[in-house]
């Protein structure tokens, strides 16, 4: 079990997952299908990400005196941001604070919002699993697979909301179609990076079957598995029933979206906890 600043490091580090990618999301969401209303949800959760990422290098401190002291202690602190974690730190509060600021530019700020998504994105391989291995295509990987975990999230709040407002069904139903479009490429970008990574970190079937690491790993893919079967219902059975215009739908539709909310936070848990305080099989 996780002594208390283990525990603590998990937590904010699912706080971290879920601020980045939700404001990476939205932004990538709002310029790609011009949804409107982007702004309070990409705001709300870039900031959720920016206390995450400052937290985090605070716990690291603490981490390395064993109590609290060590999250205002300059000496440790110096430390650390010496390291790969003060780099991953400062693309974080960059990255995240040009996406905010690009929020205040009308829609060609997206532009720059984009960007400083990108620098966010590409702080984790900087402290994740894959800088062990030292390899461009891993961190690549990892990029583009936290990236298509962003698109889907991005899209979540946008589509619930315009299923929540009978006027607003139609476009819904233009919504989720349109995404399912493009989602015919991320799904399998998303999938093809994900067993590339699980690959790579864990090695072999025996590792897989006989370490926490890998079962873990194991744990998070049957929630993926799950979660692309909610997808796919939203798009074979409830966006065509909305844009058919069944009554019902926008509320099966609207429910099965609170469902993958439930199972990405159960995601972002178990990932949080297989980069915190599991190790690498060897």
């Amino acid at each position: 079990m996780p002594d208390i600043w283990g525990l603590a490091a998990i937590i904010t580090k699912m706080a971290l997952y879920l601020g980045v990618l939700t404001a990476v999301g939205t932004v990538i969401v709002a310029l790609v299908f011009k949804t409107d209303r982007y702004k309070g949800p990409a705001i709300a959760f870039g900031v959720l990400g920016l206390a995450a990422a400052v937290l985090s290098f605070a716990l690291g401190g603490a981490n390395l005196t064993g109590d609290a002291s060590g999250m205002t202690d300059p000496e440790m602190l110096g430390l650390l941001w010496g390291t790969s974690v003060g780099t991953a730190l400062l693309c974080r509060v960059l990255g995240l604070g040009l996406l905010i600021a690009g929020l205040f530019m009308g829609r060609v700020g997206l532009l720059l919002s984009s960007v400083g998504g990108v620098i966010s994105l590409w702080s984790f391989p900087l402290v994740s699993h894959v800088s062990t291995r030292d390899t461009a295509l891993l961190d690549g990987a990892l990029v583009l697979h936290l990236g298509a975990i962003a698109f889907w999230l991005g899209i979540l709040i946008p589509l619930k909301r315009l299923a929540a407002v009978p006027a607003h069904w139609p476009r819904a139903a233009d919504l989720g179609h349109r995404f399912g479009i493009v989602a015919r490429g991320v799904i399998p970008a998303l999938i093809i990076a994900g067993v590339y990574l699980g690959y790579m970190l864990v090695g072999s079937v025996a590792a897989l079957l006989g370490t926490g690491y890998g079962q873990a790993m194991i744990l998070k893919v049957l929630f993926v598995v799950g979660l692309l079967a909610l997808g796919a219902a939203n798009k074979l059975r409830f966006i065509p029933a909305l844009k058919a215009g069944d009554p019902h739908a926008a509320g099966h539709l609207s429910r099965s979206i609170s469902i993958e909310w439930g199972v990405i936070l159960t995601v972002l848990a178990v990932t949080a906890v297989l980069t915190s305080t599991l190790s690498l099989p060897t």
